[in-house]
């Protein structure tokens, strides 16, 4: 008899099913998240478990590694995708995951991808640093601000990182209106000295696999964000079509149609928050380098504004980098701008 197992994943415990062929439970119970716990309530199943169904929750490493290397056939479930009836009256972790079993023992689980294990480490070390860049940047950016609306003048990032107390005093003689900048001079050097450590740990650690190699050859993509490409893809032959490797990295519209009308929009975060963020840096610096990047950016700017123009960049070099890492070729720029 076939056997099928839905987990309801939490921060603190979660609710395990296990149904036969159709949808009568077996047996399911709450339990905390101990593995030892979850894998001996699995045990008396274990020959006749076909798959376990894991929600893809942001602790699922723990459990969906323990149950793999226990010798179980795991399914990592792609959350939004799996989404019951949302007019149900009533629904709680019990019916989650005994949907999870159901959809399983179908065989229309929408399943995420299991990134190797042993890759794991680079790529969250890769992420860490993207998350301080940005908080950098958020930095820089407030910075310049109060800098501009007490001066008038605007800064360059660049400059601003090099920016001691005294280079403020000069422009701004209100005491409290200086500190309200310098106080952030030392979290940004923090930052970028966490940020370079951070590069050189994972240049030291790996290098771009074969396929990969060319992806420094596409307009603003160095090794740093080339790595983070790779070990944000894993595998590039999982997108069949660049239109599911665009969609993935964020860079399409998110909206549902009718007869040529506008009805709604989707789960605009579908998707992967990591390469969206690296395809914006790549456009960031595409049009600080390139000429035609820029007048394509520019172009764009003057229709609408600036976040749409360096969005709509972001998604040429995305389609571009599908192909140059689908076929491995070099970035041909007079593709990207017919």
């Amino acid at each position: 008899m076939a056997l099928y197992c839905g987990i309801d994943l939490h921060s603190t415990n979660c609710w395990v099913t296990v149904l036969e062929e159709g949808q009568k439970v077996v047996r399911e119970k709450r339990i905390g998240n101990d593995l030892a716990a979850i894998l001996g309530f699995l045990e008396p199943h274990r020959t006749e478990l076909e798959g376990i169904a894991v929600e893809s929750t942001f602790n699922w490493y723990w459990l969906v590694d323990g149950l793999m290397d226990a010798g179980h056939q795991v399914h990592l479930t792609n959350t939004w995708a799996a989404k019951q009836y949302e007019g149900l009256k009533y629904a709680d972790d019990r019916h989650d995951a005994r949907w999870l079993a159901h959809l399983l023992w179908l065989g229309i689980l929408p399943e995420g991808y299991i990134y190797p294990k042993e890759e794991r480490g680079v790529r969250d070390l890769l992420r860490r640093r993207s998350f301080l860049v940005q908080k950098r940047t958020s930095f820089l950016l407030a910075m310049k601000g109060a800098f501009a609306c007490r001066t008038g003048m605007i800064a360059r990032s660049d400059d601003i990182k090099k920016w001691t107390v005294e280079d403020v005093g000069l422009h701004i003689e209100d005491p409290l209106a200086s500190l309200g900048i310098t106080c952030l001079l030392g979290p940004v050097t923090a930052l970028s000295e966490q940020i370079k450590l951070l590069e050189k740990e994972a240049l030291k650690r790996a290098r771009l696999r074969e396929e990969f190699r060319q992806l420094t050859t596409v307009w603003g993509i160095g090794k740093v964000l080339g790595l983070t490409i790779m070990y944000e893809v894993g595998e590039i032959k999982r997108f069949a079509k660049v239109g599911r490797f665009a969609s993935y990295c964020r860079c399409v519209k998110s909206e549902w149609l009718t007869n040529g009308k506008r009805k709604g929009s989707g789960n605009a975060k579908n998707g992967n928050p990591h390469l969206s963020w690296a395809f914006s840096e790549a456009a960031h610096f595409a049009v600080m380098h390139h000429e035609r990047a820029k007048k394509y950016f520019q172009r764009k700017r003057a229709k609408t504004n600036g976040i749409v123009a360096i969005r709509a960049l972001a998604h040429k070099l995305a389609r571009a980098s599908y192909y140059v890492m689908k076929d491995q070729v070099d970035f041909d720029p007079e593709r990207l701008f017919r």
